[in-house]
Formats: C-alpha cells, sequence, structure tokens
C-alpha cells in the first residue's frame, strides 16, 4: 500500500522507519527492511522530503547542479524520484508513505546553497523541525505498538540531522536509529555525530546475509543516485558488501547495525 494521508495510517505495522529522502531508509536499513518483510512482519517506510518544489523554483545555482549530477531537469527531478522509491518499494514488498515535506534545497533556496551549508548548522528559522515533530507524534499515535526507526545523523545532512531531532523530540526513548549510509562509511563521521550528540547508546547488529542481495536490488532502483554516491552500480554493490562485511554479526556474515538509547544512563 501507498498513501500520501497519514489519516489511512493504521495500528497495522511492526516496523516503521523514517527516511529523509527518497533513498535513505533503503541505503541504511534495506537488508533489516527486507528480513522483516520476509518473515511476514508489516513494515511501513516513512518519507519526509517528498514535496514538489513549484516549476518556476527559485532554484539555487547548487539545486541547479544536483539535478544535473541527477541526470534530470529541474521539473523531473522529484517526480522521478518518487518513481524510483515504488520500484524500490515494490521489491521490498512494504507500504509507504510519502509526507510531502521538501528538500532543504528547495525549502530553503537562499541558504543551503553549498556542500558546506547542507551539510553544517541547520539555520535557526528552518520549517522542517516543528512540522516533523508535530508530524512524528501524530505518527507515532496512529502506530502505538510499531518498532520505529530514524536516522542517526551521521554525516550531517541537514534534513538527517532534522530527522534525528523531531524523532527524538517526539518519540523520546522509545525508537531506535540507524547508521546513515554512505556518509558512515567516511572517516571519523560516525565518532564526530555521537560526540556532537553526547547520548549514551547500545548497539545491536543484526545478520543480513539472507537479504543482503535484496537491499542491493532495491538501492539500484534509486538510478537517478547512484552516480552522485557511488559512481556506478558496481561500485555501489562493493560498497555496501563491504561495510555490512565490516559490521560482521557474532552468527554470519554481513550486518546493519542499530543505535539504541541507553536505557541505564
Amino acid at each position: 500500500m501507498h498513501t500520501e494521508d497519514l489519516r489511512q495510517v493504521h495500528d497495522v505495522y511492526d516496523h516503521v522507519y523514517l527516511s529523509p529522502h527518497l533513498d535513505d531508509a533503503v541505503l541504511s536499513c534495506g537488508g533489516a527492511i527486507a528480513r522483516h518483510s520476509a518473515a511476514g512482519a508489516r513494515v511501513l517506510i516513512v518519507t519526509v522530503c517528498t514535496g514538489s518544489p513549484r516549476p518556476e523554483g527559485p532554484f539555487s545555482s547548487f539545486a541547479q547542479d544536483m539535478h544535473r549530477q541527477w541526470g534530470l531537469s529541474a521539473s523531473q527531478a522529484v517526480p522521478v524520484r518518487l518513481h524510483e522509491d515504488s520500484l524500490a518499494m515494490e521489491y521490498l514488498g512494504v507500504d509507504s508513505l510519502w509526507v510531502g515535506m521538501l528538500d532543504a534545497i528547495y525549502r530553503r533556496p537562499a541558504d543551503y546553497i553549498s556542500d558546506d551549508a547542507l551539510f553544517g548548522a541547520p539555520v535557526s528559522d528552518d520549517p522542517l523541525l516543528p512540522s516533523l515533530k508535530a508530524f512524528t507524534r501524530a505518527l507515532r499515535d496512529r502506530v502505538p505498538r510499531a518498532t520505529l526507526y530514524a536516522p542517526l545523523g551521521i554525516g550531517n545532512h541537514i534534513d538527517h540531522q532534522i530527522t534525528y531531532a523531531a524523532a527524538r523530540a517526539a518519540a523520546g526513548n522509545a525508537i531506535a536509529f540507524y547508521e546513515d549510509f554512505p556518509y558512515v562509511t567516511k572517516r571519523d563521521a560516525l565518532d564526530q555525530r555521537l560526540q556532537v550528540l553526547d547520548e549514551s547508546f547500545v548497539t545491536s547488529i543484526l545478520d543480513i546475509d539472507a537479504t543482503l542481495s535484496r537491499k542491493i536490488g532495491a538501492i539500484a532502483a534509486y538510478s537517478s543516485q547512484i552516480g552522485l554516491l557511488f559512481g556506478d552500480v558496481d561500485a555501489m554493490r562493493q560498497q555496501v558488501r563491504a561495510y555490512a562485511e565490516e559490521l560482521r554479526p557474532d552468527i554470519g556474515t554481513y550486518g546493519e547495525r542499530l543505535w539504541l538509547l541507553d536505557a541505564q544512563s
């Protein structure tokens, strides 16, 4: 099932993943998502930044450059990415909710105009944080028995930071955080984020040996993003496998890691 209306979401889900953009949950948790689905659990992927900007813009030169890297025009960018997401969700056999909020480069085109800005501190009056806090509280009320997952914010992308902050505020300690891939593979990125958060976590590594290939297949559905993130599909496969093997679980070869707030702290 796909919806763009929170009112159509009911308490039937076992796992609910908050994804800042149209690929983040699959990039980071595709193996776990596929494992849940294969076991018969109900999974909902809630993607935050799915809104289309006005056709006339304004678009910063930075946003226009990103469109070029995706191989898409400004008018194509969001519709094509939504179609890619639909393919990935179908491939994994899970439900999806598109929240309809704007990506940082469209939401504040005069502020997030470079990599330094997009991976820096959110502007003080960014409207995404209060809107997403309210949405996440409403979502939690509609799926009270589900395990909720959100990005840890590794790499410091503005939308990832805000999704973390909104989920943390709205859900309290009743939430699990996933590693933002591929940002987590960058040197010191994880340690730097943990220092900023100053929280006490415990970790859990899930065996994804049986579902790694499905994760890779779902990531490949986001074809507009492969070049920017990895270079090509072969490089993507290699990087996904290498990091999953680095996280080797107690039983198995490939893993994904969750970060849980330490109830004892």
